[in-house]
């Protein structure tokens, strides 16, 4: 029942980071659009200038986020209870992966394969890029293997908090 509360919260707090800005801008997450879209806007002039803070900004974001959320996970771990190592590690990865797949399933493929809102001006006639899954497929994938990455130091303090906890 925890592990279900937590991943509700958990694609409750992901909806709220990634919607409200796509929605507001779709070029802020520029990154995450097929191949094949990104291409284009590149080459459109309008873009010129906002493709270099847009680039600079999710490389900041992406390193600020690794040890945010390790450290995030392993509060989640040690609060939820799993205190060991194994423990600790597989219900983060539950946690990651559920809310993988709710990207997936929800945000990707049934929002934005599917919002016209959130189609870049320029990049109208590629509907069908837009609609197309296999791009946020291997997303998922990828997504499932950085879930690993990430649980396993986040569990790793987990279970270093527990000890520090059992000889204080």
């Amino acid at each position: 029942m925890l592990l279900l509360i937590e991943s509700a919260v958990l694609c409750g707090l992901f909806t709220a980071l990634i919607l409200p800005p796509l929605y507001k801008n779709p070029l802020s997450q520029l990154m995450n659009y097929p191949a094949a879209i990104r291409a284009r806007v590149e080459v459109l002039p309008q873009y010129r200038d906002a493709l270099l803070r847009v680039k600079t900004k999710k490389r900041a974001q992406k390193i600020a986020f690794v040890p945010i959320a390790a450290l995030a996970f392993a509060a989640v771990a040690y609060f939820s209870g799993k205190r060991t190592f194994g423990a600790a590690f597989v219900h983060l990865f539950s946690l990651a992966f559920v809310v993988n797949l709710y990207d997936l399933l929800v945000l990707d493929i049934l929002i934005f394969c599917r919002d016209k809102r959130l189609r870049i001006p320029g990049t109208e006639d590629m509907a069908r890029k837009y609609r197309n899954p296999i791009h946020h497929i291997k997303a998922a994938i990828k997504g499932t293997a950085v879930s690993v990455i990430l649980a396993a130091p986040a569990a790793g303090l987990a279970a270093l908090m527990n000890r520090i906890t059992e000889l204080s």
